[in-house]
């Protein structure tokens, strides 16, 4: 039992408005695992008022920006010397397999140096070169922090959204009140404390569990300056109108329903191997997993096999056993909604290749879907369309490069996307006609320097990398005369 009596709001552990605490149950067979406290409008209040007043005095905002970039390198280390609490937390409350909570704190540790760098290079303040010699002005252009950042976070990968906004949300200079999920409020509870360690001055940042609710009292707060959000594009649309409503910067990672490419030419071993991981990652639950594999209608029947194979030689279970690949999702209602899911495929006439809406034996208790594979799947099919957030793939026929590329594309979507072929500048040649913010070839790692976010109804503007860091700047530029002899 890990309980969280009092909310980090500016700093400091306070009461929280609320006394009653959330019980927090496991993914793996619902036990008791946790209480926490939850944010109610009244602590929203308190955290706003406690970042717009250390906004406003400068206490970080004037603060040179090597001196953040030290204190948020600090709080990398502190977050690299506890990865593996970090990595269990995860696995505890949100029932992710612990092969991927592990896999993942490197590429936090990468994301974080990512934006650093970016931020020692960055250009916080130059000259410019005037077009016209003759000019009587000189100009200087600075970037210069937005305020108050609301950061809301969804529950499927809790530190990976957590630090992709506030790391450089704070080395812009930024207060920062990142509002996270009931169900992750141990793991955000833990998160807190590192920041506590590194020393932010008083108000800088707050860590709130909230429900929709609360979240939405926050987004709509008159002293918030910006949103950045990451969740569903229903929520991302909500909030969006919101913020147009007050004309409050935003940017929004939202969700995907990312297209795998096997190009004729294609290792299919080595494409269903990197399926596992693109496609399977974090127990389906993840926007950019490929969840539509996209194969040659010649090799289509030798793709549905070997896909069967792979998922069929899964292990299901206890996400803390390290032989298990898939855990449970997260809720009983996630879990229905994926079953759901499975249920509407053979309604609407897809092949059942394996898997299905059955429980796994044995894993009645907890929070479990039988990870499923369907075949003869058209586009126009609901399965995919639209988001599962599960494991569950779709096998959809093509039959040339032109139409692989139009299927890929008949999307709502634009997140993500993979291309994979034996030629590897073919398949960046096809990788340049996929409308998603992010494609990786032959399972290439995404790259934390370069920008991510998505096209289409998933998302607007980016982050990650010196482009992520400049969404939380405004642009501000100071004229001044020439000097006249």
């Amino acid at each position: 039992m890990i309980t969280y009596e009092r909310l980090f709001i500016g700093g400091s552990w306070v009461e929280p408005s609320d006394p009653d605490l959330l019980d927090i149950a496991s993914p793996h067979d619902r036990s008791l695992i946790g209480r926490a406290a939850q944010a109610r409008p009244a602590d929203i209040d308190r955290a706003v008022a406690a970042a717009r007043a250390s906004f406003e005095t400068g206490a970080w905002r004037t603060t040179p920006p090597g001196e953040r970039i030290a204190l948020l390198r600090r709080f990398n280390a502190l977050r690299e010397e506890n990865a593996d609490r970090i990595a269990d937390l995860i696995s505890l409350e949100n029932g992710s397999a612990a092969w991927f909570t592990r896999a993942g704190q490197p590429g936090l540790t990468r994301q974080a140096n990512a934006y650093l760098k970016a931020a020692e290079e960055f250009a916080w303040e130059e000259t410019l070169v005037p077009s016209d010699p003759a000019s009587p002005v000189r100009s200087v252009v600075r970037r210069e922090p937005v305020g108050v950042v609301a950061a809301v976070i969804p529950w499927n990968s809790p530190f990976s959204s957590a630090t992709t906004k506030i790391i450089p949300a704070l080395l812009a200079g930024n207060s920062v009140v990142l509002k996270v999920s009931p169900e992750n409020s141990l793991s955000m509870g833990f998160l807190a404390g590192l920041l506590e360690r590194v020393g932010l001055p008083e108000g800088v940042v707050s860590v709130l569990p909230a429900d929709r609710e609360t979240s939405e009292y926050l987004v709509s707060h008159r002293d918030v300056d910006k949103i950045a959000f990451t969740g569903s594009t229903r929520a991302g649309r909500r909030i969006a109108a919101l913020a147009g409503e007050q004309l409050k910067r935003v940017s929004l990672e939202l969700g995907g329903k990312s297209a795998a490419v096997l190009l004729p030419d294609a290792d299919i071993g080595k494409a269903v191997a990197g399926v596992k991981f693109g496609s399977l990652l974090n127990n389906g639950e993840s926007c950019i997993a490929q969840t539509r594999i996209l194969a040659p209608r010649d090799r289509y029947e030798e793709v549905v096999a070997a896909l069967k194979e792979l998922v069929e030689s899964l292990r299901v279970g206890d996400p803390h056993d390290p032989d298990t690949f898939i855990g449970p999702m997260i809720r009983p209602d996630q879990q229905e909604r994926v079953r759901a899911y499975i249920r509407l495929g053979i309604e609407e006439g897809a092949r059942l290749v394996t898997g299905g809406p059955h429980v796994p034996q044995g894993l009645e208790k907890g929070n479990y879907v039988t990870p499923t594979v369907f075949a003869d799947v058209t586009p126009s099919m609901r399965i995919a369309q639209e988001e599962i957030f599960g494991p569950v793939l779709v096998v959809i026929a093509y039959d040339d490069e032109d139409d692989a590329v139009r299927i890929a594309n008949d999307s709502e979507y634009g997140l993500s996307g993979g291309v994979w072929s034996a030629d590897e500048e073919h398949a960046l040649a096809v990788a340049r006609r996929i409308r998603t913010g992010t494609v990786t070839v032959n399972g290439a790692p995404i790259a934390f320097d370069g920008p991510f976010g998505g096209f289409k109804a998933s998302g607007l503007g980016r982050e990650y990398g010196a482009v992520g860091l400049g969404t939380y700047t405004e642009y501000k530029t100071i004229t001044v005369r020439a000097r006249t002899r």
